[in-house]
């Protein structure tokens, strides 16, 4: 199967404000959205929705998609090795989440394919390189090794090596790094705890200065696209030097809602 991982989303009150950040610091592709809907911007690969937050939905960082040959192959795996799990189609507004489901430890995702009928904008496009672009996405798990050998099973994902002393798992597309990492409420000592979800997206860039030197102008030009402040203190330091753990990163940083993102060469 190839699979490819082509999705990503935040909930957030502010979708134009958050797409404009993308777009300016990334260079991410995309138009303003209109009043009240979803924002999409794409590295050329990757797709980023901003979607509205609605009532009952938290926001931050929220899901990831995957873009398939044939969902009806993974349905037939899943019914093989993973019989509990079910798909859920999506109402047809959606520019990519044709279907939805989630893996073994209750992380929800999209299915998508080329042909789907949803599919629209940035996401019909072809491929194409930027300088900037999303490297790798990082979900924090109570059951890593299980739920590493879900996205292996059912979407051909190829282990990368790493070192022995490393607790993550590196799975690739051949583009994008999927990192599943362990979660242990220990990890959060001395500060707020975060509960296992998607923790971080992480950029490659040509140049790491160049980035933080055009993140600065950026804030100093629209402060309100400046990074949100981490927590002051000992339990922001703590935050942050788990942030910093990911071997993939090189500094971290964050948007204006607080979605920790890493850069690297």
């Amino acid at each position: 199967m190839s699979a490819k991982l082509r999705h990503l989303a935040i909930v957030s009150d502010r979708p134009a404000l958050l797409s404009q950040f993308y777009r300016e610091l990334f260079g991410m592709k995309g138009s303003p959205p209109e009043a009240g809907a979803a924002a999409v911007v794409s590295d050329g690969y990757v797709g980023l929705n901003v979607n509205p937050r609605v009532p009952g939905r938290q926001g931050g960082f929220d899901h990831f998609g995957f873009e398939v040959d044939d969902v009806d192959e993974v349905r037939d795996r899943l019914r093989e090795g993973y019989p509990s799990i079910e798909l859920s189609r999506r109402p047809g507004s959606r520019p990519f989440a044709g279907i939805s489901t989630h893996d073994p430890v209750g992380n929800v995702f999209d299915l998508s394919q080329k042909d789907m009928a949803n599919r629209s904008g940035l996401y019909t496009e072809e491929i194409a390189d930027q300088p900037r672009r999303v490297d790798h996405v990082v979900l924090r798990v109570v059951e890593a090794e299980r739920a590493a050998r879900f996205y292996m099973d059912v979407f051909d994902l190829e282990e990368m090596e790493k070192a022995p002393s490393d607790p993550d798992t590196y799975l690739t597309d051949g583009r994008v790094t999927f990192v599943i990492s362990p979660w242990r409420i220990g990890d959060y000592a001395g500060g707020g705890i975060e509960r296992p979800a998607l923790e971080h997206i992480g950029f490659k860039v040509e140049s790491v200065e160049q980035v933080l030197a055009d993140l600065e102008a950026m804030s100093e030009r629209s402060p309100e696209l400046a990074p949100k402040p981490w927590k002051a203190g000992s339990e922001g330091e703590v935050r942050l030097r788990q942030f910093a753990q990911c071997r993939r990163g090189q500094v971290q940083l964050c948007d204006p809602d607080g979605v920790l993102i890493d850069v690297s060469e």
